[in-house]
C-alpha cells in the first residue's frame, strides 16, 4: 500500500491528518499524481460517490466596490476594463435562475460587490429570492459581502440556503492582499450565516503568493470554520490589479491544493471554482476525483468554458450529475 492510501484510510478512520502530512501532499512528486488522486477519490467516494453537484452564478451588481483586494477586477485599485453596474433587476435575477433550472443547476448563486448590501438591496434580494423559490425549489446561495444580523435573519427567512464569504487567504497571508477589511471580519460574516441557520460557505483564493503552509492553513481554518461547501479558486490573474502578471501556478500543482482539501475536511463539499479553465487546463477532469462540484458557465468578470463542455467532461468520467429533485431530498433530510 503506498503512503497517499495509508493516509486515505487514516482519514476514512476518522483521523485528522497532521501538519508534516498535509504538506507532504502539496510536495507529492508529479510522477506520484495518479497514486495521490486515486487516494483522494477513496475519500470523495465515501462521501458523495461519483455524483457531481452543479452551481451556476449570477453576477447581481459589479464592480464599484470601495474595498481594496489585490486579486480583484472590481476593487476600487483595479484599473480592469469591465462591465459596472448596480444591482440587476428582478427579471434578470429571475431569468438567471430559469436558465440554472434549465441546466439542472442544483445551487443558484447571487453574487453582489462591494462592501457589504445596502437595507434596500437586501429587500430587492429577498423579494427575489422568494420567487424563485416559489418557481423553481432550487438551493439559493447569497454572497453578498459582511451583513448585519438583521440581513442575515432576513435572508434565511426569505429562504437563501447558503451564505458564500470566503476566507481567500490564511490569516498571516490576510494584509498582503487586502487591508480594507480584516481577516476577523471575513471570519464572522461566516460565522454570522451559521448563526441564523444558513449553510456556510467559505473558500480560497490559491495562487496569490502565499507559501505552502500558507495553504495548509486555509484548509485547517476552513476545518476549524466547519463550511459546508468550499470552493477552491486558482487566481486568473487579471490585467490592471496589483497582481497582474502573477502565474505561479501550474495543474499539478493545483491537483495537489485540491487533494489536500479533501483530505483535511473529507465530509465536505469541495468545489472546484474560479481559475479551474486556465490553471487545471487539461488535467480538468482529474480534479474531480478530489472535489465533488464545479460551476457551470461564467463567473464574475471571466469566462468559463461551455457548459456543454463541462457535462461532456462529466459523462466521459462516469461521473453523476447530481439533481435537483435529489439535492430537495438531501435538505429535507437535514444534509
Amino acid at each position: 500500500m503506498d503512503q497517499w492510501m495509508k493516509l486515505a484510510n487514516k482519514v476514512l478512520d476518522g483521523e485528522s491528518i497532521i501538519n508534516d502530512e498535509a504538506l507532504s501532499i502539496l510536495e507529492c512528486p508529479d510522477e506520484d499524481i495518479l497514486l495521490l488522486m486515486h487516494a483522494s477519490f477513496q475519500i470523495r467516494k465515501r462521501y458523495y460517490g461519483k455524483k457531481v453537484k452543479l452551481n451556476m452564478i449570477m453576477n447581481a451588481k459589479s464592480g464599484l466596490c470601495p474595498e481594496n483586494c489585490g486579486y480583484c477586477s472590481q476593487s476600487s485599485i483595479s484599473s480592469a476594463p469591465i462591465d459596472t453596474y448596480k444591482m440587476v433587476d428582478k427579471e434578470t435575477l429571475l431569468k438567471g435562475a430559469k436558465r440554472a433550472n434549465d441546466l439542472n443547476i442544483g445551487t443558484y448563486c447571487i453574487v453582489a460587490s462591494g462592501r457589504g448590501p445596502s437595507n434596500k438591496e437586501i429587500d430587492h434580494i429577498v423579494n427575489a429570492v422568494k420567487e424563485i423559490k416559489a418557481t423553481y425549489g432550487m438551493k439559493i446561495c447569497a454572497c453578498l459581502g459582511l451583513l448585519k444580523p438583521e440581513q442575515a435573519l432576513q435572508l434565511k427567512e426569505a429562504g437563501v440556503d447558503r451564505y458564500n464569504h470566503n476566507i481567500n487567504t490564511s490569516e498571516k497571508n490576510h494584509s498582503n492582499i487586502t487591508t480594507s477589511h480584516t481577516y476577523d471580519d471575513r471570519v464572522n460574516t461566516v460565522e454570522m450565516a451559521k448563526h441564523f441557520g444558513m449553510s456556510p460557505c467559505s473558500g480560497v483564493i490559491v495562487g496569490m503568493k502565499e507559501s505552502k503552509q500558507d495553504v495548509v492553513d486555509m484548509a485547517n481554518s476552513l476545518k476549524s470554520l466547519d463550511a459546508d461547501s468550499i470552493p477552491v479558486n486558482f487566481l486568473h490573474a487579471i490585467d490592471g490589479t496589483p497582481l497582474e502578471g502573477v502565474n505561479e501556478l501550474n495543474p499539478m500543482y493545483c491537483l495537489k491544493v485540491l487533494a489536500l482539501f479533501r483530505f483535511v475536511n473529507p465530509t465536505k463539499e469541495i468545489r472546484i471554482s474560479g481559475g479551474r479553465e486556465v490553471n487545471l487546463r487539461s488535467l480538468q477532469p482529474f480534479g474531480l476525483y478530489a472535489a465533488n462540484s464545479i460551476f457551470v458557465g461564467d463567473y464574475l468578470t471571466t469566462s468559463g468554458q461551455e457548459d456543454t463542455e463541462d457535462h461532456k467532461m462529466l459523462l466521459d468520467l462516469g461521473f453523476e450529475v447530481e439533481r435537483v429533485e435529489e439535492l430537495k431530498a438531501n435538505t429535507a433530510g437535514g444534509k
